[in-house]
């Protein structure tokens, strides 16, 4: 089977990565001895997975597709991935997923034109806020180092912070 990586992101840790995947699946690679082997394969998007993302305690991963959802995953120990939520409130490809370098919090960019913020609240997670203001894609997202700050960037060729 070959695989056809999307984006590629490094844990915490240092000894896993997970690459979003255009078969639908966020593969997780471990490495082992003196080379990487694929550990586990995580299933549920229905459609090419765009973006991943590790907190920064590596407690949780994100995922993102362009089926509109973006899947929030418990990293369990022993090396279990559970899936811990499934948040449906894109209207369209969700294109980037982003940790806040502190804070269980994550953003979300979209075709949608939107970027929306998610936090845990017994239990599950929710979206706290939609942000509107680009007229067209928003393509990425970063936050700066102390987490105060983020800046999207979208195809309507700006920036906002």
């Amino acid at each position: 089977k070959q695989w056809y990586q999307r984006r590629v992101r490094g844990s915490p840790c240092g000894r896993k990565i997970a690459t979003a995947s255009f078969d639908s699946t966020t593969c997780i690679w471990e490495y082992r001895g003196e080379e990487w082997e694929l550990d586990t394969t995580l299933e549920g998007h229905e459609n090419e997975v765009k973006s991943v993302s590790w907190s920064r305690d590596g407690d949780y991963l994100a995922s993102c597709s362009r089926d509109k959802s973006v899947w929030i995953w418990d990293v369990m120990e022993g090396g279990e991935y559970e899936c811990a939520s499934v948040l449906q409130v894109h209207t369209q490809d969700v294109k980037r997923v982003v940790w806040h370098p502190d804070e269980p919090t994550l953003v979300s960019a979209s075709y949608d034109d939107t970027v929306k913020v998610f936090r845990e609240f017994s239990d599950d997670w929710e979206c706290v806020q939609s942000l509107v203001g680009h007229s067209s894609t928003v393509w990425s997202l970063s936050f700066n180092k102390s987490g105060d700050k983020f800046v999207t960037c979208s195809d309507d060729r700006t920036l906002r912070v």
